[in-house]
């Protein structure tokens, strides 16, 4: 076991460039939703950000998208529900774009590319959780933020985010659970915006809304995979939820209006981890497409024995669960929420 540990440390050296710790910032959710996030613009250069937004927008969005938004942009709290209309409009006032454009980059932010996320126990029944982000925009590294957010002076809940997006794709609520999301399949582009357009106008949440509306409302585990299951969305999506105690994990596969599957860890049937990339659990995965082998095979190396925190980065550090479009690596414990940790991959990963 020793010898397969040292193998897997080879591969983490081998494969993997320059990282850094994202910046931090308090948001205050006692505060009015339009003032809220102006700690972003102590933290980061506004010019920056709007140059690396308009680089995102252009060349993820269609240009029929910006013509179907208006709508939105015109009557933004009849579509938009607070705060995150308020949020928005927070947004465009301290980064000082148009209304427009930042509601542009939020629906392009829900256009998450690939992704993987780990969930595993240890033998001693604690839960850890695990995720990488990848996205094929550089300027993302440079705009990945963790995000603190207060509640009467408390942490109500935290997570990773992009500065100028107010959902989540990585979270924890502390001493409860932690939630990250991976896109679900490849259908087309153009279908793809057509038809969150069309459900987001019929007033459905986004899916990183309702990321971070669990965190906030959520009392459990249980209540958590409840909300994340069955309240509608604009797309289909994973959602990787663990939690503090034994058995405490699960995969939801979901469609726009409910649960198309929930993969629970069965730790005593030897369960023990489940690995979410970006396709349906029941399928194989495209040929092409080799980050869930990879990670099952080094998980299955570890050993339920030795999974822990380190040894968890260490697998979403291999080649190719990290790649070169890898944007961050975050690892999380609910049940310890002070270990909660992001990582930027400077340069992504690439094969040894």
């Amino acid at each position: 076991m020793m010898a397969l540990a040292a193998v897997l440390l080879l591969g983490l050296l081998a494969a993997c460039r320059a990282q850094f710790a994202p910046p931090t910032v308090n948001i205050s959710l006692d505060e009015d939703p339009e003032v809220r996030w102006a700690p972003l613009t102590k933290v980061f250069d506004v010019e920056y950000l709007k140059k690396a937004a308009a680089e995102v927008i252009d060349s993820t969005v269609p240009k029929w998208v910006h013509q179907a938004l208006i709508p939105i942009v015109t009557a933004l709290e009849k579509y938009v529900p607070q705060p995150y209309a308020g949020e928005i409009r927070g947004m465009a006032s301290n980064l000082g774009g148009s209304l427009s454009d930042v509601i542009i980059l939020n629906f392009a932010y829900e256009v998450t590319a690939f992704c993987t996320s780990i969930v595993a126990q240890d033998k001693n029944g604690h839960v850890y959780h695990g995720r990488n982000l990848d996205y094929p925009h550089d300027v993302l590294r440079n705009m990945t933020v963790n995000v603190v957010f207060l509640k009467n002076g408390e942490v109500a809940y935290q997570g990773t985010t992009f500065a100028g997006y107010v959902g989540l794709w990585t979270g924890q609520s502390p001493n409860k659970f932690t939630v990250s999301g991976d896109q679900r399949g490849s259908e087309h582009l153009w279908n793809w915006w057509k038809n969150v357009v069309s459900a987001f106008l019929f007033r459905r949440s986004p899916v990183s809304w309702l990321v971070r509306e669990t965190l906030e409302a959520a009392e459990d585990f249980q209540d958590a995979v409840m909300r994340l299951s069955k309240i509608p969305i604009i797309t289909g999506v994973y959602y990787i939820v663990a939690g503090v105690r034994a058995g405490e994990g699960a995969v939801i596969t979901r469609d726009r209006t409910g649960p198309a599957d929930i993969w629970p860890l069965e730790p005593v049937s030897g369960g023990w981890y489940r690995v979410e990339t970006n396709y349906d659990h029941w399928l194989p995965p495209p040929a092409r497409d080799h980050r869930k082998e990879a990670a099952e095979k080094a998980l299955n190396a570890t050993g339920q024995d030795h999974i822990n925190m380190e040894t968890l980065y260490q697998v979403l550090s291999l080649f190719p669960v990290c790649n070169g479009i890898t944007v961050y690596t975050t690892t999380m414990m609910a049940a310890k929420p002070e270990m909660y940790s992001t990582l930027v991959r400077q340069q992504g990963c690439r094969p040894n």
